[in-house]
């Protein structure tokens, strides 16, 4: 409450100063905010000169202070006082106001000589030519003026190039980046940089360089662990599979070991660089993976590279996981590795086929099947016109809301359908096939068999094209594997013509299928009807090569669950078949010319 006195103010304002920095290193969190001690500070500076500032803002007031007080006792603790300034708007990603200070801080002939020796980086340059006024023996500072500017320079470095990262601007973001690497800071943030690098350099297509950066992360400080979940990125991309596996498996032992947090071996500094970065696309290539993450990737991978014995262990593992409150581990803004839990015990259940563990897939497909039957509407329909509304529509938030709901729907038909799929081809794989054909049969013709007893009716507009959902396509070739899959079985009982039937309408689902028309010709061919069954081949022989490429066209993968049944539907004797045509198509043509 004391007016401000000239004589006073150098010691006040180091006062401020040291206490501002003891304020940041108590609570040892990312600075938000802003600096209303400063404030203040500057406003009793004018006061004691004569002049007022209240009105103005912080940028228009530091400038007013900057060009009016001239007080040579003043300049010293002034300018330490806007170096913490620039801190404050560095926290905030203000870095033109902070480049705007350091412009005022500095000569002409210092910024002549930066720019001449930075190039274009404005921030850096401007902060490096700040001269740093020299400390008074009477008035100690809790952290001197130098060590601040050289964190300054590492943190303006450092946003610049994480900045520059998110733009796409990669070889600039990759510059900016290993310049902060040389800077000022502890193992931990020097770890983090290496990791953006590495990041950055994957972004520009060179792994072995990304590896280098990430493993050098590792090698400054092991708990950073983000960097090891992209070194397994890494490894994924280049098809290096055991690496990649291997990168995991430490990953999610070393989430498992749970160390306690270690000190930073840098010296003990109240501003730190680690208080100054905290953006968005920082946080988002360091995030934090969960054990049960991990351990999905882990099963995931090993079923996707064929590793079915192993992919059924980390599967298991990962369901035990369900039973410790596995939705409290798994974090709610979409960033997470994990799908969602019916379509994880559909790949547990695609697992335990492939490994010949028929009833335990069986039982696993029961679980999915009695969770979401309940979760489908009595009737749902779904046209070919289902899209997004625009926003300026009027109601398009309430229909936003029923697409979402009709979407989430179409997700629980699809995992149950998928569920009767599985164990359908489970029952036949364990040679019953009568069984197999009942719960394909279950699929396809809609009725369920909960204690309701209703009907769920989806109408489908065909023929299928690239506008529909999908949900709607994964719900089709549902379908249609179950109608291959149930036309097999219907051979397998002697069921000639029901089978024919399911191949027919299966050819109608998705023309040109090469498993379906396979199938079908087999089918004519052991109902002796040889001459449609050849014709049939001519013309599917013909005409699938141009559907495999269209349907590579549209190139919507499939779900990971259904891919070992897509394997099982592909009809295994198609050079037996082909000959046995070939030779009968000659026969015919000798009797003809003869």
């Amino acid at each position: 409450g004391l007016p401000a006195a000239l004589p006073a103010l150098p010691l006040e304002l180091t006062v401020l100063y040291n206490f501002l920095l003891f304020t940041v290193g108590a609570s040892d969190s990312a600075i938000k905010g802003e600096a209303e001690g400063i404030r203040q500070g500057l406003l009793r500076v004018l006061e004691a000169c004569g002049a007022c500032g209240r009105d103005l803002g912080t940028e228009e007031l530091w400038e007013k202070v900057l060009q009016e007080v001239t007080v040579e006792e003043l300049q010293a603790p002034l300018q330490r006082l806007a170096a913490l300034q620039a801190a404050w708007w560095l926290a905030a990603s203000q870095l033109g106001s902070a480049a705007g200070l350091f412009h005022l801080l500095s000569t002409a002939e210092d910024l002549g000589r930066a720019h001449c020796s930075e190039g274009q980086n404005e921030l850096l340059s401007v902060i490096k030519a700040w001269q740093v006024p020299p400390e008074g023996a009477s008035l100690p500072l809790v952290q001197s003026a130098k060590d601040l500017k050289e964190i300054l320079c590492t943190a303006a470095a450092f946003l610049q190039g994480l900045q520059e990262l998110e733009a796409g601007n990669f070889p600039t973001a990759f510059s900016l980046l290993q310049e902060a690497a040389g800077g000022f800071c502890s193992k931990k943030i020097l770890a983090q940089i290496y990791t953006c690098l590495g990041c950055c350099a994957q972004r520009m297509g060179k792994p072995q360089t990304a590896l280098q950066h990430l493993k050098r992360a590792l090698q400054v400080d092991f708990q950073c662990l983000p960097a090891l979940s992209h070194v397994a990125a890494v490894y994924h991309e280049l098809g290096e599979t055991d690496a990649e596996l291997q990168a995991l498996t430490l990953l999610y032992e070393a989430l498992g070991e749970n160390p306690p947090a270690t000190a930073s071996s840098s010296p003990s500094f109240l501003m730190r660089t680690e208080l100054l970065v905290h953006t968005p696309v920082l946080s988002s290539l360091l995030r934090h993976h969960q054990p049960s993450e991990v351990k999905y990737l882990l099963a995931q991978r090993c079923l996707q590279d064929g590793r079915v014995a192993d992919a059924v262990e980390h599967y298991l593992d990962f369901l035990s996981l369900l039973q410790e409150g596995l939705q409290q581990q798994v974090p709610l803004d979409g960033s997470s590795a994990l799908p969602r839990i019916p379509e994880v015990f559909l790949e547990a259940a695609s697992a335990l086929g492939q490994a010949g563990r028929h009833q335990d897939a069986i039982t696993v497909c029961e679980e999915v099947i009695s969770r979401t039957t309940d979760l489908i509407p009595r009737v749902l329909r779904v046209e070919e016109r289902l899209e997004q509304p625009e926003c300026s529509v009027p109601g398009a938030e309430l229909a936003g809301g029923l697409l979402s709901q009709k979407k989430e729907s179409l997700c629980c038909l699809a995992w149950r359908a998928a569920g009767y799929m599985h164990q359908g081809w489970a029952w036949a794989r364990l040679g019953e096939s009568k069984e197999a054909v009942t719960q394909f049969s279950s699929l396809l013709r809609a009725k369920e068999r909960s204690s309701g007893g209703y009907c769920v009716q989806v109408c489908v507009y065909l023929p299928v094209t690239e506008n529909l959902q999908p949900e709607v396509e994964v719900l089709q070739k549902i379908r249609l594997l179950a109608l291959i899959g149930r036309g097999t079985q219907f051979l397998e009982l002697g069921r000639h013509k029901q089978a024919l039937l399911d191949f027919q309408h299966s050819l109608q689902l998705s023309p040109g299928d090469p498993a379906a028309a396979s199938y079908l010709v087999q089918t004519l061919w052991k109902l002796n009807r040889k001459q449609e069954a050849a014709a049939q081949w001519q013309k599917f022989s013909q005409s699938c090569p141009e559907e495999d490429r269209q349907q590579q066209r549209q190139g919507r993968p499939l779900p990971l669950y259904l891919v070992s049944c897509l394997e099982q539907a592909v009809f295994p004797h198609s050079e037996p078949l082909a000959r046995s045509i070939q030779d009968y198509l000659g026969a015919a043509a000798q009797d003809t010319s003869s």
